[in-house]
């Protein structure tokens, strides 16, 4: 473990960095780090400054105080690159105007300025072709012209990813890059991350654990403070937990040490005022003459201050231990909670579905009813992962079990399911104008304020933070008031339907879903890329939609 200091490979290099948004907000204070060759996992909580360090090193931000060195060219795959629907791959991938130029000079021009434009690059249409299909999306020429808005999320990433590999930059920036993309992908992106030329800097700003096992560095901002620790994501977590004990250690060493301080410094006062009363005795019987007893009355003073300076010295050190051993504990986030109203009975069949064209909902009254012979059910607390393609229609299906209408055929027809179903969408949507109580309480009226403020004081929501607006929290206070709505709900959910629930989470939001479905004790059907997250919740079964069907996978 070591602090990410300027180094002879650095690529990148921030000295005393300090940036204000425009409303004065401070976004990075003092802050100094770099990142050099190899692969990088740039970690930490949600708002702490992660995006905006890779703004700073594209140079769209630009510091107010410190310096910022970038050696050489810097390339970036952004969160939103799919947004310009109608921009092509060709243009995306870069290449557009030397294949405009290669296409202009082949019919006959001369002009001077094809010639600039081309670069030289007269395979680049091959080039370009060969790296998409190395990166699984075919070899046909005419992707090439396909606009963004055709293609998948994992597409767009993938051809974002395959723009970094033909630009050669020396220092590339991912953002997130996981976000909505399906297995397939996944492997994708981490076959090339695994790929990444040792010569060159990949800075990856990632929640997802599983890609952080493929990096050589975790560089993590807390505090405003850029650390650096060798090895994958599992090397950082290890070092951190030891760190954390032994900062915990530390707080009970100084919490006893100022117990002692004060207990000796009671001791000291009560054989100072002891032998205050037999000076004061002696002097009431005069068993020394005055001026003699006097002086010794001034000694006993001077040595009863210094006794007194003494242990408050060793007091006041024994408490600016505590408080630096204090401030190395970092704040406990879990998520503890328990929900025994959501429990389901093994046996009760929660959800029924089947392929099939306009079959009918038999309605919420499950219980007595048997299964159909192939349908897809889930009985008691299973916890089921719905696999598939992106856009192969797992969203649909969801929507089909909830009982919201759905602008294309699912793969399969709801046949009946429970009514306490809750639902963590993958955007989170709560009103603004409400304040966090206010907000939980609406999915549970009956329940007592009391008991709900008592609830939200297990989702971190303690004392008047309960009252705060939900249009001022952060975006993973803004999950946590979601998550309890759906868990404390009344009636309590025994079943959860959950889409992509960890995208755009920040880790320690990770650990607090799964934290929650620990407690959680009825079933789940979760859409997921995540395997790591997937692991963590302990899925049972799991489904597949492929081809438009869905099929229990073995």
């Amino acid at each position: 473990m070591s602090a990410p200091t300027p180094g002879a490979d650095a690529l990148v290099t921030l000295t005393h960095v300090t940036l204000d948004w425009p409303d004065g907000t401070r976004a990075l204070d003092d802050v100094s780090g770099s990142f050099g060759h190899g692969r990088t996992g740039l970690v930490g909580r949600n708002g702490s400054g992660k995006t905006t360090l890779l703004r700073l090193i594209t140079g769209e931000l630009t510091p107010i105080d410190g310096t910022l060195h970038v050696s050489g060219a810097v390339a970036t795959l952004p969160q939103q690159l799919g947004l310009d629907t109608q921009r092509t791959v060709a243009q995306a991938l870069g290449v557009a105007p030397a294949l405009a130029a290669i296409a202009a000079i082949e019919a006959g021009s001369i002009d001077q300025a094809d010639f600039d434009a081309a670069e030289g690059r007269w395979g680049i249409e091959a080039e370009a072709l060969s790296t998409l299909t190395t990166l699984g999306l075919g070899d046909d020429a005419d992707l090439l012209d396909r606009p963004l808005g055709t293609l998948s999320g994992g597409e767009v990433v993938t051809v974002g990813l395959a723009a970094l590999q033909l630009q050669r930059a020396d220092i590339a920036l991912l953002d997130e890059p996981t976000n909505n993309l399906d297995r397939a992908a996944r492997t994708r992106l981490l076959e090339a991350i695994d790929a990444w030329p040792t010569g060159r800097s990949l800075v990856v700003v990632s929640h997802d654990t599983d890609l952080l096992e493929h990096v050589d560095r975790i560089v993590e901002v807390h505090g405003h403070e850029l650390r650096g620790f060798d090895g994958p994501w599992s090397v950082y977590r290890a070092a951190i937990e030891a760190e954390q004990q032994a900062a915990a250690d530390a707080v009970r060493a100084a919490e006893q040490e100022v117990r002692r301080q004060k207990r000796d410094r009671v001791e000291a006062e009560l054989k100072l005022a002891g032998r205050k009363r037999i000076a004061d005795r002696d002097q009431a019987s005069k068993r020394a003459p005055k001026i003699v007893m006097n002086t010794w009355a001034m000694k006993a003073e001077k040595s009863a201050a210094k006794h007194r300076h003494l242990h408050d010295d060793r007091l006041d050190r024994a408490r600016t231990s505590l408080t630096e051993a204090e401030g190395m504990v970092r704040e406990d986030r879990s998520v503890r909670i328990e929900l025994p109203g959501t429990q389901v009975p093994a046996g009760r069949t929660v959800l029924e579905l089947r392929e099939g064209e306009d079959l009918p909902l038999r309605g919420s009254a499950v219980d007595g009813l048997t299964p159909q012979d192939g349908a897809f059910v889930v009985q008691g607390p299973e916890r089921i992962a719905l696999s598939g393609a992106n856009g192969a229609g797992k969203t649909t299906l969801l929507r089909e079990v909830l009982g919201l209408p759905t602008a294309v055929a699912p793969a399969a027809r709801l046949v009946r399911r429970i009514d306490e179903v809750g639902h963590l969408p993958q955007r989170i949507e709560l009103d603004a104008e409400r304040s966090v109580l206010e907000a939980v309480r609406a999915a549970a009226p009956t329940v007592p304020p009391q008991q709900v403020r008592a609830s939200l004081a297990r989702f971190l929501f303690r004392g008047a933070l309960a009252e705060r607006s939900v249009a001022g929290l952060s975006g993973g206070e803004r999950f946590r008031v979601a998550l309890a709505s759906v868990l404390l709900a009344d009636p309590a959910p025994h079943l959860i339907v959950l889409d992509e629930p960890t995208n755009s989470l920040d880790v320690d939001s990770v650990d607090q879903l799964v934290d929650a479905l620990a407690a959680y004790r009825g079933a789940l059907l979760v859409v997921s890329h995540d395997e790591g997250f997937l692991e963590r919740i302990g899925i049972t079964r799991r489904w597949e939609i492929r081809g438009g069907h869905l099929r229990a996978l073995p």
